[in-house]
């Protein structure tokens, strides 16, 4: 190749020569000549080869290096991942990428060389986000857990949590309902408290969001657009999340969105799904003709009197297949050295309940300048999102299981909008207690609210030129929302008729703003071969809430109830901070960190709150008995305490003597005058904060050059000082129960995780990843002077009755234990009525003879993912389970006695199958007869995708997804579904399967 260069170099400057004489025109040809033979050598060694470089599902990877071996020569993939080199005979390509396993393929005679790049565990992020700042992850102390978006769940994701259900170790995701744009209960090692939050808190970009939620929106973090999220990071233990002091006592989760990078070209994105998601199953009630025979059986001629001829499917009646659409479009690059990145969506989502619907609009703008030579690091972030609802009265689902089945939709008269109803014939309006017609609960209702909110922040990093190891770090952050809403009830309709409809209204406005400051130095000190990190700041939010009160209003404007006085509330945080990292040669760390918070919720004596942590990890690998363990590839050792806070109480002013204005049907009649009253409210003036001391031990785990890795990690948090509400001596106080600082709570259990990659060759790749997790809770101490005789905090308000619950919280048991009757059965293994164990021996059947049985709580739950990508096809799923669950069937509970039609109401409500086991004349609210396994084993998702390839003259890249969401679930659950928040199963909004399909451009 030298000489036919040399050669090459020497003929065309010989060339150049003879064209400048024009009287020489003959040697012109034979130089030409001479040229063509002596570079068609040259020509034939090297040939195109083209390609396309993906992640291990399926998506392409934009900005891999792919070098030819041994040479210099290179190229990167576009942002579809596409690249295009020319290459010698016998040629070995190198593919390369920030946290992927280098890849080599030999070319041979291929002209197409696809790759698909796996995860690295020795790099893979290895600069973590932590609070405040970020850190190596070698040098990681405490515990925490990371998702990037190429394993976020797939499919129709509304809401960010659902992204990483089954996919961490330690936190139980369980959605609250089917609702569109609805929630779900997050739980970071089981709840640590029993009336405060227990919930994590949420940092977006660097801004610290309000736990609480906002009005005229079922979930509050449904305002923040999955497809824009790069990470979600868990600080699962007090030595990851102490930093955060008083809001961490539930966990801390960091989300990161994406940004543009230095040097991106223009980079644009398009993403539709379409999907339909569909009712799974109804619950089981009599059908009009079995209602029929059954009345006609054990009712009385007024009771079969009411009978209707017809056969109507409420439940059928009342659910729909739903459409939803989600659309998102992105562009990156880079702008006058600006890197940028700029989305928008749209969102709309039906429910399966009819008349249930969510819509969301979303942009976002993100830009990551750099300036005096790298030195200030700008990042900006504004986020922007409207939502539209529209709620169902849910009403409707209950009414469907009790509505009489042998009547009408229609009653064929104007009457209640058209809709058949129970009438009273005396006085031909609704009967009080009847049911509602389901249809017509649904129909006759617009519920609609909006609400906007906007989260953006400003955080300037700049490294000291003077002192380059340090850095100043400056945030500034806002969080505000407003959001108002209507509901009308047309006058005719049932529900409302004694009132003459419902015109009302309502808003709320939020005003959340951060200040956050910090210094953060880092020195690796070589001489030592040691590597300090600390970090000092300031910490300062504020958190204000205007919530004006308007008339309870009919249709044709008569005031039923006037309207309330508005309220203000507002309560602020400062916090100071620190933290030092130190590591001692690579092998050796120790973390502490040391919070002070001061909140306004508490009295001056009580205010502030101290947070300490420590950690200390070794990492084992490094050391020289290890050095030549080729199979090991990690092997870490980490042990931590910490302390963290609570202090999201249920108002704002609990330590404060205060008069609160009675409600406007309490007032006080002075001759023709009616007159509001100030209340004396209940208050504790030494109430404090809620402290949660955690201790972990972990050993990280890697294998194989990272092909499986993993962690086990034992843990152990208890909670003192318990915020919680409870009863109080009649006349000790202004009120018969208060929120005080009263008892202590243990969570502890042990999580295991491993990740694998059991194949991986040339066009293959297929990733597996298990997590279990077993948490025991356990209340150690519920008063402030012990009683043993006391029998505790009843709670867990069920349907049936009035006042009655079916929960209670006692020492030496879990949180929200059932409190039930032991059920007696007879010798066919029915429960016989009324006849339970009498537990104490007194001869009779008492409250006393209750006892705790069972909770909601799984003790064991895990997840599985796999991900399998062959060429241009990917196949994965995600499967999640929860063991030792119990649900109170509170549909069963409230619709297996006779008593549903045999009552003198005059009305008929119909019963469910259970009913021919029981034969119970009136319902048995408090038997463990109710209370049912609820364990379960849930195909969350199941996924495929294909990589189409270039199109539109090969200027994008096109790739098609398919979706099963909530594909199956195993139990024997006898109720809708398994996954109750909470653990009491009153009618929820049921959760559909979902059907969808997707597509993807990249240009």
């Amino acid at each position: 190749m030298r000489q036919n260069y040399m050669m090459l170099r020497g003929v065309q400057l010989a060339s150049s020569k003879l064209f400048r004489t024009s009287s020489q025109r003959g040697y012109r040809l034979l130089m030409l000549l001479v040229l063509a033979l002596l570079s068609v050598p040259v020509l034939a060694q090297e040939r195109a080869v083209t390609g396309t470089v993906k992640e291990s599902d399926g998506t392409p990877l934009p900005g891999v290096t792919v070098q030819i071996k041994g040479t210099t020569r290179g190229t990167n993939t576009d942002g579809t991942g596409v690249y295009r080199i020319n290459v010698p005979e016998n040629a070995t390509l190198i593919f390369s990428f920030i946290g992927k396993t280098n890849q080599e393929v030999a070319v041979g005679n291929q002209n197409t060389v696809d790759v698909i790049l796996a995860d690295d565990s020795k790099s893979l992020q290895e600069v973590v986000v932590i609070g405040y700042g970020t850190q190596r992850r070698q040098d990681l102390t405490g515990s925490i857990a990371s998702v990037s978006a190429e394993d976020f769940q797939k499919g129709n994701i509304v809401n960010p949590e659902q992204l990483v259900a089954g996919k961490i170790a330690g936190v139980n995701i369980t959605p609250s309902s089917g609702q569109p744009g609805g929630g779900s209960q997050i739980r970071i090692r089981g709840g640590s408290s029993l009336n405060a939050s227990n919930d994590p808190l949420i940092v977006l970009d660097g801004v610290p969001l309000d736990n609480s939620g906002i009005t005229g929106a079922s979930n509050a973090l449904s305002f923040i657009n999955p497809q824009d999220i790069e990470t979600f990071t868990v600080l699962k233990d007090a030595s990851a999340a102490a930093i955060y002091g008083s809001r961490a006592a539930n966990g801390v989760i960091l989300i990161t969105t994406k940004k543009g990078r230095s040097g991106d070209k223009l980079r644009v994105s398009f993403s539709t799904l379409g999907s339909v998601s569909t009712p799974i199953k109804y619950l089981p009630v009599l059908s009009g003709d079995e209602f029929r025979t059954l009345v006609n059986e054990r009712g009385n001629a007024t009771q079969r009197a009411l009978l209707g001829t017809a056969n109507t499917d409420w439940q059928q009646l009342i659910y729909r297949n739903a459409f939803s659409t989600d659309n998102n479009l992105s562009v990156t690059g880079t702008a006058l050295n600006i890197p940028y990145r700029v989305s928008v969506g749209y969102l709309n989502q039906q429910g399966i309940l009819k008349t249930s619907e969510f819509g969301r609009t979303s942009a976002s703008i993100g830009l990551t300048p750099r300036f005096f030579d790298n030195n200030l690091r700008v990042d900006l972030n504004l986020k922007g999102t409207i939502i539209r609802n529209r709620f169902a009265d849910q009403g409707a689902i209950g009414a469907a299981v009790a509505f009489d089945p042998t009547q009408p939709v229609y009653s064929n008269t104007e009457l209640y909008g058209g809709f058949y109803e129970s009438i009273d014939p005396a006085t031909n309006a609704p009967r009080t207690l009847a049911v509602r017609n389901p249809l017509g609960l649904l129909e006759q209702r617009e519920d609609r609210s909006t609400a906007r909110r906007s989260i953006g922040n400003l955080q300037l990093d700049y490294r000291l030129p003077f002192l380059t190891d340090l850095r100043a770090n400056l945030n500034l952050a806002y969080d505000i929302s407003d959001s108002d809403g209507t509901i009308f009830v047309p006058r005719e309709a049932a529900s409302n008729f004694n009132r003459q409809g419902i015109n009302n209204i309502y808003s709320q406005k939020r005003y959340n703003t951060t200040l956050e400051s910090y210094l953060n130095y880092v020195k690796d000190l070589t001489g030592i071969n040691s590597r300090i990190d600390i970090t000092a700041g300031y910490s300062e939010q504020y958190f204000r809430r205007e919530q004006p009160t308007y008339p309870d209003v009919n249709v044709i404007g008569t005031v039923i109830n006037p309207a309330g006085t508005p309220s203000d509330p507002k309560n602020r945080l400062r916090s100071y901070f620190g933290r030092v990292n130190y590591s001692l040669r690579n092998r050796y760390l120790l973390t502490a960190t040391l919070r002070a918070d001061g909140s306004s919720r508490f009295s001056p004596e009580n205010r502030w709150g101290i947070f300490p942590s420590a950690a200390i990890a070794w990492n084992i690998k490094e050391e020289p008995f290890l050095a030549n363990a080729r199979t090991l590839s990690a092997l870490k050792l980490r042990l931590g305490y910490g302390v963290t806070g609570q202090q999201d109480v249920l108002n704002d002013y609990p330590y404060l003597a205060r008069y609160t204005f009675s409600d406007p049907t309490a007032q006080y009649q002075l001759g023709n005058t009616f007159i509001q009253t100030l209340r004396p409210e209940g208050y504790d003036r030494d109430i404090r904060w809620e402290e949660t001391a955690t201790y972990n031990a972990a050993v990280d785990y890697a294998f194989l050059e990272g092909r499986i890795s993993g962690t086990i990690e034992l843990y152990q948090k208890n909670t003192s000082n318990l915020l919680s509400v409870i009863p109080v001596p009649a006349g000790s106080n202004l009120t018969n129960q208060i929120l005080t600082n009263v008892g202590s709570l243990r969570n502890r259990g042990i999580e295991f995780a491993i990740n694998t990659t059991p194949v991986r060759g040339e066009g293959i790749n297929w990733d597996l990843g298990f997590n279990v997790t077993y948490n025991q809770n356990e209340i150690t101490r519920l008063a402030k002077v012990p009683n043993p005789n006391d029998q505790g905090v009843l709670v867990g308000g069920i349907a049936g009755g009035v006042g009655n619950t079916i929960q209670i919280h006692t020492v030496g048991y879990p949180t929200f234990s059932y409190y039930v009757y032991r059920q007696v059965y007879n010798e066919n293994g029915r429960p016989i009525e009324g006849l339970y164990e009498d537990r104490n021996a007194d001869g009779r059947i008492t409250p006393d003879d209750r006892y705790r049985y069972k909770f909601p709580a799984p003790l064991v739950f895990l997840g599985l993912s796999s991900q399998l990508t062959y060429r241009d096809f990917n196949v994965g799923f995600t499967m999640r389970g929860n063991f030792g669950n119990y649900v109170y069937n509170n549909v069963l509970s409230s619709r297996t006695s006779y008593a549903n039609f045999t009552s003198s109401q005059g009305f008929l409500a119909n019963v469910v199958p259970g009913i021919y086991n029981t034969a119970f004349a009136n319902p048995q609210y408090f038997s463990d007869y109710y209370l049912e396994n609820a364990s379960f084993v849930r195909m969350d998702n199941i996924n495929l995708g294909y990589n189409v390839g270039r199109i539109i003259n090969n200027r994008a890249n096109l790739r098609l997804t398919g979706n099963i969401q909530n594909a199956f679930v195993i139990t024997k659950y006898t109720g809708l579904d398994p996954e109750v928040a909470g653990g009491i199963d009153n009618n929820i909004y049921p959760r559909p399967r979902i059907f969808a399909l997707g597509l993807n451009l990249d240009f």
